[in-house]
């Protein structure tokens, strides 16, 4: 039993959801089907999504909104139309969408995920009758009546270990079942979303939750590839790699799938298949527990921006205990996650993402350090990116640092930041945004260059 999950991009036209269907229909064993809201058609397009947050932040602004839901039902109409599917199908879309639209917004970030989920769930709605037009045993599955609960988080969510029994359930069900995917609903009954790219999460837990024995994730690529196509040229493809190769991938940057959708399937140990929608004849890239990394030390290289460094030092800083401890406890009451802690004698340095760290917020946390830690300095750089080598075989591999700082030098970029974690599946590299893309690329033709030549060759 299979739960397969499609990313917007394949949802996008009437043309991609009949591919969809043809693939979900082809298998037997694609019992659950997890979707995403409609996203681009092409590039000047706009994501369902997105379409649905102008409608939310129009009402919030105390306009109408009823411009913007009109390009959100036009999406939907078209799609359903294209599809040979009844007046009544478009009508049921508008009805809840209307409904949607005038809730209440008393809760700016509740009424934001109440739109925003409806991308998804009205998708699913629409996929689960097409399949049904087209002969087959097909139901929609609401997540509260499926079972899906979350923290109250809006915008934010994490699972409660509770949603997997009450999900189990759903084995029992007959057909295929349509599971709209980012969202789920808090224990008092509240809509609340995952973060941008959720589906993936969904789709992850509904594969825990019933146990399947494979997951599938379809997106709009062959693979895995081990740097960015839109940075790298043809790089070249990764047939297998590991759950943890793939989270530190996702963390830094790699589009292909959210970081957070690995741990349910990592707990369970359910082997998950990346496959492309548009070629699903393509083998694709499999997620295992282990591999041979004996050959290729490295299974990729990613990069993200938005992140900022705030640099605290002390002359005898490891003499005090607990400064690292009331350090964090400042970032901590501010509300702000840290994202690395790299170290010095007399040092230390917490990055942390730029969109959180406001000016206001920056005056609030300086002041407090300067107050309560009375450092001999501090000092805030912006506008860094993370670059990351990650290998499951980089610990039995001999000078790679060396490698990668050597091609930072000839590319002529300043390193900020080096930090290998404790488990040496990747190293990490802070440099100026603006470095980033050629950052990525003079790594890529130090380690993978050779490999993409053979690959080329035969």
């Amino acid at each position: 039993m299979k739960v397969v999950k499609f990313g917007g991009s394949s949802l996008a036209s009437a043309a991609q959801l009949q591919k969809v269907c043809a693939i979900v229909t082809g298998d037997a064993e694609r019992k659950f089907v997890v979707v995403s809201a409609p996203g681009k058609r092409d590039k000047a397009d706009t994501k369902v999504t997105d379409l649905l947050i102008a409608t939310a932040k129009a009402r919030l602004n105390g306009q109408s909104g009823e411009e913007e839901l009109a390009r959100v039902l036009e999406r939907y109409a078209s799609m359903a139309a294209e599809l040979g599917l009844p007046p009544s199908s478009t009508a049921a879309i508008a009805e809840n969408l209307r409904a949607c639209l005038l809730s209440d917004t008393s809760n700016a970030g509740r009424y934001l995920d109440t739109l925003k989920a409806a991308g998804e769930d009205n998708c699913a709605r629409l996929v689960a009758e097409y399949l049904r037009a087209l002969g087959h045993d097909a139901m929609y599955v609401n997540p509260k009546d499926g079972g899906m609960i979350l923290s109250d988080e809006p915008g934010n969510a994490r699972v409660l270990e509770e949603s997997y029994a009450r999900l189990a359930a759903l084995r029992e069900l007959p057909g295929i079942i349509v599971f709209p995917g980012f969202f789920g609903y808090s224990r008092e009954g509240n809509v609340v979303t995952f973060p941008r790219g959720g589906s993936d999460i969904t789709g992850a837990i509904l594969a825990r939750g019933v146990q399947a024995d494979t997951y599938e994730n379809f997106t709009d690529v062959d693979s895995v590839f081990a740097a960015d196509p839109r940075i790298v040229d043809n790089p070249v493809a990764v047939s297998e790699i590991t759950y943890r190769e793939m989270r530190e991938l996702s963390y830094a940057g790699f589009s292909v799938f959210h970081d957070e959708a690995l741990e349910p399937v990592y707990q369970a140990g359910i082997p998950v298949a990346i496959k492309n929608t548009n070629n699903p004849s393509a083998p694709g890239t499999q997620l295992v527990m282990t591999r041979e990394a004996n050959q290729a030390p490295l299974a990729g290289i990613s990069a993200c921006g938005g992140f900022c460094m705030v640099y605290v030092s002390k002359y005898m800083m490891n003499r005090e205990v607990g400064f690292g401890r009331h350090l964090l406890q400042i970032f901590e009451e501010a509300g702000l996650p840290f994202e690395h802690m790299p170290s010095g004698i007399d040092n230390l340095s917490v990055i942390v993402r730029e969109s959180a760290f406001t000016p206001a917020v920056e005056a609030d946390v300086l002041g407090k350090i300067q107050a309560q830690l009375q450092p001999d300095s501090i000092s805030v750089e912006r506008g860094l990116a993370l670059v990351m080598l990650v290998g499951e075989g980089m610990r039995h591999a001999v000078g790679l640092a060396a490698r990668a700082c050597s091609a930072f030098a000839h590319a002529a970029i300043n390193l900020e930041m080096i930090n290998q974690g404790s488990s040496e599946v990747s190293m990490m590299f802070g440099i100026s945004e603006n470095d980033m893309a050629a950052a990525v690329r003079t790594l890529y033709d130090e380690f993978f260059a050779a490999v993409t030549d053979v690959a080329r060759s035969s």
